[in-house]
């Protein structure tokens, strides 16, 4: 049975995280230190004490969540050092943390870029209202009625009964009254904008020059794109291509998801804050073996390599 590692995304940051895992070893409070010193900001006492206002903006959240999914990884990997996966893949900016994982990045360059990615997001969002709105158990017919009546895109391809949609604020309202009358299930999201759809092309724009100087490696394992719902290419500029793109265009999770039970894999890793992506995978396929390192308990729970 193969084994994948896969990361947190934004939204699922919380005040107090990574805190214990670096009380109780060094190496990984060290990287919360070098990050502080990459960003210039403390992030680490963001991360341990918040205030959770600060801890939620974009350019702050980002680069935070993406250090401490890599300090759980390292805990794991240090309390386990015979475990190995066959694929890693990330929801969103957890991409970038598979990414890094498999060695296309560096530490440093990831949290940089993430720095900037988050920053050019944040600008997005305050050029233009939008918002996101999670709809439950539609047809590929309806989502498109949907999208088609109110203007808005599907951002999460989350799973056969869930689908996030994005757009302008008024688009997303509509699409909530539709849904309504649709019978559907529709949860507004408290985000601060229109993620994965075409209200961040400034922000694409933005940090396609900023990736112009960031060299992309070759992958040492098999990394998902988020895009393509396929395993990224070989080629560095490749892989930077798709990263671009995944400012604007679909998640497809549940995609990923069925690229990697197709490759033998039936055995999760969530690393990172949060449950949400492990809830996620689960959902798909209930018989999935899924757990999550995000603190020293979930970390102590597993007796052997998950």
């Amino acid at each position: 049975m193969g084994k994948a590692s896969v990361f947190s995304g934004q939204g699922a940051q919380y005040v107090g995280m990574g805190k214990d895992l670096a009380a109780a070893d060094g190496a990984v409070l060290s990287l919360f230190d070098r990050a502080n010193g990459v960003l210039g900001f403390d992030l680490k006492t963001l991360c341990f004490e918040g205030p959770i206002e600060a801890l939620t903006q974009s350019n702050v959240c980002q680069p935070a969540i993406f250090v401490v999914s890599v300090a759980c990884l390292r805990a794991y990997q240090a309390r386990f050092p015979e475990a190995r996966f066959d694929l890693t893949a990330g929801l969103s900016l957890g991409e970038w943390t598979a990414l890094h994982a498999a060695g296309v990045l560096g530490f440093d360059e990831t949290l940089r870029v993430l720095e900037a990615r988050g920053r050019f997001m944040q600008e997005a969002c305050g050029a233009r209202e939008g918002g996101m709105v999670s709809i439950m158990g539609a047809t590929a017919e309806q989502l498109d009625t949907l999208c088609g009546a109110t203007g808005v895109t599907q951002a999460n391809i989350n799973s056969e009964s869930q689908v996030v949609l994005s757009g302008a604020k008024a688009g997303i309202a509509d699409a909530v009254r539709l849904a309504g009358e649709m019978k559907l299930k529709a949860v507004p999201l408290a985000v601060a904008g229109a993620f994965h759809s075409s209200l961040m092309a400034p922000a694409r724009e933005k940090l396609t020059d900023f990736l112009k100087a960031v060299p992309f490696g070759t992958p040492r394992m098999t990394v998902l794109s988020n895009v393509t719902g396929q395993p990224h290419p070989a080629d560095g500029e490749a892989i930077k291509a798709l990263m671009l793109r995944q400012v604007t265009e679909s998640v497809r999770l549940l995609d990923c998801v069925r690229t990697a039970r197709a490759a033998g894999v039936c055995d999760f890793t969530e690393f990172g804050p949060g449950k949400v992506l492990s809830g996620l995978i689960k959902r798909i396929d209930k018989q999935f073996a899924v757990a999550n390192v995000q603190d020293v308990p979930s970390l102590d729970a597993l007796t052997r390599p998950a």
